[in-house]
Formats: C-alpha cells, structure tokens, sequence
C-alpha cells in the first residue's frame, strides 16, 4: 500500500482497499454530476472504470462540471477524464466509450461482467441502463433533476417511486411505468422546489451538480466496503 491511499486505508482497512481496486464501475455521463462521481471514485482507489459520453467540453461546462478547463475546450470528455485519472493514480484502468447509448447499441456497447451502474445521462438511456442492470444482475444508481436548484442539503439518495419535487424524477417514473419496470432504483435526487418554473435552458449551481456526484460516489464506495 502507497501512500495515496493511505489515509483512506485508515478508516476503511486494507482488504477494502483491495476490494475497491478490483470492482468495475460505468459511469454513462461526464457532465457536472458523472465528472464529480468519477473524480471521487478515482480517488478513492476504484481503479476499473468505464466512462461512456459521447460529448466534448465547451466553454458552459467551466461553471458546474470538475473535468472542464480552459485548456481542454474541444476535447472528448471520456478523453480528458482518462487523462485526468492517469494524473492521479496511474493504475487507473480507465475503458472509454465514446458513443451515445441507445436500445440498438448498449449490449454490444457495455459488458456485462462490471459490478455497477452510474446512471447521469438523459430518461430514456437511463430507463435502457435499467433494463440492462436488471437483466445482467447489475446494481445500478442514478441521478435525478438538479438544475434551477441553490440548496446542496437538500439532495438525499432515496429510490425513485419515493421522489418529490423533482420533474425529471416524475418524467423518469412515467416511462419506467410505461415499460413496466416495478424497480426500486436508487437515485440522488433533490428535496428543494425549482427557482424556475419556466425558462428557454436550466440554471445550474456547481454546488448542486457536484454534491449529487458526490453522493454517487458515496453509495456505490460504501455498498461496496459492506459486502
């Protein structure tokens, strides 16, 4: 055991620490909430990740998202975020997937050995990564509506039949239903009404965006040092 981890290994012992390095995790959205979770999983000695985003950086994402700078303007994120992990732990295994998932594509897209699921990319994406997770006995969390919110404290990781407050959750339970998926997700998901009910695009606050990661991160790390 390095020194990197060494303050982790204090509190969590060292055959979590082991443990941690061999699960796989995908995380399918790089923005401000995936680009967080990833950060933190990094850090936190998960070295198997997959990372699917078919985007690049642009100068919007400088306010909310950890990956985005002013030097990588234009690159892919699923670029910078490999990068990004080699900078700071170099055994990082990091498996790009630099495409958008669809119902047509996501077998042949991602494997069906990895431990869990990071859901950040749009409804119905998330609703296939569902149906994935469940056909391949994969466990699976997902982020919910954070835009046009200020209160970092009121985000919770709930399931997603017990949300409130939340469009994008009440959008998500629609088609769920619609599929007939009878599924206690677990999802990260806010408390706090919309500051906006109305607008041509959604308001974000990196306060918001990057806690919703954190607590991502939170719940896989921590399912994981329980087994």
């Amino acid at each position: 055991m390095n020194n990197v981890y060494k303050r982790l290994e204090k509190i969590i012992g060292n055959n979590n620490i082991e443990r941690l390095s061999k699960v796989k995790v995908l995380i399918v959205g790089l923005g401000g909430v995936g680009g967080s979770c990833f950060e933190t999983l990094v850090r936190s000695k998960i070295e198997n990740i997959y990372v699917c985003d078919f985007d690049t950086f642009e100068e919007s994402n400088l306010n909310r998202q950890i990956l985005s700078d002013l030097s990588n303007i234009g690159q892919y994120k699923v670029d910078v975020a490999e990068k990004r992990a080699k900078m700071i732990n170099d055994k990082c295994n990091i498996i790009k997937i630099n495409d958008k998932l669809n119902k047509e594509n996501i077998n042949e897209l991602i494997p069906n050995n990895i431990d869990y699921i990071v859901a950040c990319d749009d409804i119905i994406v998330k609703v296939e990564l569902v149906k994935f997770a469940i056909n391949n006995k994969i466990k699976i969390i997902s982020s919910m509506g954070t835009g046009n919110k200020l209160n970092p404290q009121l985000l919770e990781i709930t399931n997603i039949w017990k949300t409130k407050y939340d469009p994008l959750a009440k959008k998500f339970r629609y088609y769920l239903k619609k599929n007939k998926i009878n599924y206690k997700l677990p999802v990260v998901s806010s408390v706090e009404q919309s500051l906006m009910k109305t607008s041509d695009f959604v308001g974000s606050f990196a306060p918001v965006t990057n806690t919703a990661g954190l607590l991502l991160s939170s719940y896989v790390i921590n399912d994981i040092i329980k087994k």
